[in-house]
């Protein structure tokens, strides 16, 4: 849509004056109407025509780096106000409109005649989700005050801003299948029977796939790898029931669990799995597994989306028993302490489904139910569970967001070197102000 352009009167007690000093002139020949009506007149034309060349003549170019980001980012932003015109633009008020949270690109200026000024402006993306960058409004008028001129620009670009990706702490999801995994091999249609290597045993894993050697030597149980066991898909059920959700911002449990999804999704894909993701919070989100970068932006999309609604988890898990396939992985991330839902991975597990729970503590969140008779029944269960509590994501390396930043290490002798630097990337435009027709 293009610009469009408002040329406006601020008062209509002028042209009443000079209307009432030119019929006055006429019918009582004065010299007193005529200096007033020269007067007032010739400012009123000098301020027509100044405004006019401003609405013809300025213009405002808005360009950025980025067109996604991630948490902790920072974004920039470059203004260029251009003034084409022969008269200079004493203030010039520019209203940004954008709907990015923290990104305050309003700002109050000027520019001289037949010059250009520019400026960049930088905010740091604070909050996952969809923006708008955009619509810009120029407001700008003559010296005497007379007229306004008003450019409107409605054209907008879309930002994502993606949840951050963190360190995690270590977590064994617990493999599908009964006989435990190995390296995933694509020509391989039937299991081998050779073992490759060793990993720790993790509640869930068959007991006849245990590696007595190596537990013996190491006083731990672990369980055999074999070598062309194909790996099991991940499948990471997010809890997003707003009844069952503690905290406020980012310190909520919902927060923290679009972390952790978007972290272990992104561990998913870098080893080479095949990773999905389902949940149920105002919209419905079923991605099944696959590996690869598309499906790690569609994951992450959604993710940044994410909003609580009224599903439960254990409805949820009861609509899902059919659907998941066999030797799957499945993760669930819940702060629902109560543990109602834990019933329904009965059936899953009979169908070779094997899950991990992440619980997010209620209790580090500020709520007030205890978790341990859930952690009790998963234990029961033997089913593979790890407590989340607020402070594990509150550590250096959990805090994202290294675009447009500089990062910069000090030496014994106090000279400050750069270890990393905001990276070049091309300004994009995202709309033009001015130099359309006046309306």
């Amino acid at each position: 849509m293009p610009p469009q352009t408002k040329l406006k009167l601020n008062t209509r007690a002028l042209p009443i004056t000079v209307g009432l000093l030119i019929a006055l002139q006429l019918a009582v020949p004065y010299h007193g109407w005529m200096m007033l009506l020269v007067g007032l007149g010739g400012a009123w034309l000098i301020a027509f025509f100044w405004a006019r060349a401003l609405a013809r003549g300025l213009r405002l170019t808005r360009e950025m780096r980025f067109g996604w980001a991630q948490v902790g980012d920072r974004l920039e932003e470059r203004f260029t106000l251009i003034n084409e015109s022969w008269t200079p633009a004493l203030w010039v008020e520019i209203a940004d409109h954008s709907t990015l949270p923290g990104h305050a690109a309003s700002i109050a200026t000027g520019v001289d005649a037949t010059s250009d000024n520019s400026w960049i402006v930088k905010s740091v993306c604070t909050r996952r989700g969809a923006y708008t960058l955009g619509p810009t409004t120029l407001r700008t008028g003559d010296p005497l005050g007379i007229y306004t001129v008003t450019i409107e620009n409605r054209a907008t670009t879309n930002m994502m801003v993606m949840p951050p990706i963190v360190p995690l702490p270590r977590i064994e999801i617990a493999p599908g299948g009964r006989a435990g995994e190995g390296k995933r091999r694509a020509d391989s249609f039937e299991r081998a029977v050779s073992v490759t290597s060793a990993r720790e045993y993790v509640p869930g894993d068959a007991l006849n796939a245990i590696h007595w050697r190596v537990t013996a030597h190491r006083d731990s149980l672990f369980v055999r790898l074999f070598d062309s066991t194909p790996a099991s898909d991940w499948w990471i059920l997010l809890d997003l029931n707003q009844r069952a959700q503690i905290g406020q911002g980012q310190d909520s449990t919902l927060e923290h669990g679009i972390i952790l999804a978007a972290s272990l999704i992104d561990r998913g894909l870098r080893a080479g799995r095949a990773v999905g993701l389902v949940a149920h919070g105002d919209a419905f989100v079923w991605l099944p597994p696959q590996s690869g970068e598309t499906r790690r932006w569609e994951i992450l999309r959604a993710l940044a989306l994410a909003a609580p609604g009224a599903r439960a988890l254990v409805e949820l898990l009861a609509q899902m028993q059919s659907a998941f396939k066999q030797r799957t992985s499945l993760v669930v991330i819940t702060p629902d302490a109560p543990g109602d839902w834990i019933a329904q991975l009965v059936p899953l597990r009979r169908r070779g489904i094997v899950p991990t729970i992440l619980l997010l503590d209620p209790i580090s969140f500020g709520g007030m139910t205890d978790a341990r008779g859930a952690l009790t029944a998963l234990a029961d269960l033997e089913i593979a569970h790890y407590v989340v509590t607020r402070d594990v994501l509150d550590h250096p390396a959990a805090h994202p967001g290294l675009r447009g930043h500089w990062d910069w290490r000090v030496t014994p002798l106090g000279r400050a070197i750069s270890m990393r630097r905001p990276r070049d990337a091309a300004w994009r435009a995202i709309g033009q102000l001015g130099n359309q027709a006046i309306r």
